[in-house]
């Protein structure tokens, strides 16, 4: 097993890595509160595969536990489905020793932490990723919350979990997109902070495919190590945190655009990682060897790497203005600076966003 830490003093928690976690309750102990009651929330896809194994190895620590099983896909990352986590958790008498349990990909871990930061102004949580996306990026550096119909990801809150739980064994029942969707935010790790690790990806993809666990959980470790140093020196984005959004802040526009979950979050963050890096071989940042080298990267990871038909430069302009990075009216964009360096830029001329978006 493979265990690391994101380090934020007294909030610092543990993230493991293996494969058959779900089973090891032995992992489980220390994370739940010790009288307190469980809720796992999940969807309706995950739980067919994995509930009951949770479950079962939670209630042998003792515990009560229930689940709130919500609809699956991004177009439920919204209100409705976060009153309903918190009308399940009234219903049940949930106080503020019960530990709310994440078990799914992004959107449930987004939405549960945000229930978590909410219900009695602040339960505890556990991340319990199912998805390559959520393994290597969303359940690591306590970003909640949920979806507007104006922009992805307006609401929400900063609430680090009692730990991450990263079972390797989901990415067997993982359907060949969303592998390749969260192959996106593992692709961004080595754009920009590791191109060691972008070439150790550009090596093994073919193992990556097949499922070559040895290879996965480096990949996932190295991920999650490179997320946990960025969180430890900024945790709420203030400053080089958001390098964590390369390909973002277009990307957010395209599921905006599109509507939420008709793209999946890592084929817009795949297309607005071209978007972000065809700016800098246009600034000279990027050689055109390694912009071709991006570019190749992703399409052997079956993601898209041109932005939708029927979306025009007004259309990315007029979304992201309700960008979170967006500062005093100025639409913020992270640039590779090179391979395994990038920046925030607001300096974007018209000529460069209408060339990036072509």
């Amino acid at each position: 097993m493979k265990t690391l830490t994101v380090d934020l003093g007294d909030r610092s928690y543990p993230i493991f890595i293996d494969c058959g976690l779900l089973e090891r309750e032995d992992v489980w102990g220390g994370y739940i509160k010790k009288k307190g009651n469980v809720v796992i929330v999940t969807n309706t896809t995950v739980c067919t595969w994995y509930l009951s194994k949770l479950e079962e190895s939670i209630a042998r620590l003792g515990y009560k536990v229930s689940s709130c099983i919500l609809p699956d896909g991004e177009k439920y990352k919204n209100l409705e489905s976060f009153n309903q986590i918190m009308t399940f958790l009234l219903e049940h008498n949930c106080g503020r020793d019960t530990t709310l349990v994440a078990l799914g990909g992004g959107v449930i871990g987004d939405l549960t932490g945000f229930a978590a930061a909410s219900f009695q102004r602040g339960v505890d949580f556990i991340q319990v990723p199912t998805t390559l996306l959520s393994h290597v990026d969303s359940s690591v550096g306590g970003k909640t919350g949920i979806n507007h119909p104006l922009g992805k990801n307006m609401i929400g809150a900063f609430y680090q979990p009692k730990a991450v739980i990263i079972d390797l064994n989901c990415l067997k029942t993982l359907p060949e997109r969303e592998l390749a969707a969260g192959m996106a935010e593992v692709i961004k790790y080595g754009i920009i902070w590791d191109n060691s690790f972008f070439k150790f990806l550009e090596e093994h993809t073919d193992n990556i495919w097949k499922l070559d666990f040895d290879v996965i959980s480096e990949v996932v470790y190295r991920c999650c190590s490179i997320k946990a140093e960025v969180v430890h020196q900024d945790e709420k984005e203030g400053g080089i945190r958001a390098i964590l959004n390369l390909g973002h802040t277009f990307g957010h526009a395209i599921e905006t655009f599109m509507g939420y979950g008709v793209w999946l979050h890592g084929e817009a963050v795949a297309a607005g990682t071209v978007m972000a890096s065809r700016v800098a071989l246009i600034r000279g940042y990027l050689s055109v060897d390694e912009f071709n080298r991006i570019v190749a990267l992703l399409k052997n990871n079956r993601l898209p790497v041109s932005k939708p038909e029927n979306m025009t430069t007004d259309d990315f302009m007029k979304l992201m203005i309700h960008d979170k990075k967006a500062l005093n009216g100025h639409i913020r964009y992270i640039i590779p600076d090179a391979l395994g360096k990038s920046s925030v830029k607001d300096d974007l001329s018209q000529a460069e966003i209408v060339e990036a978006t072509k």
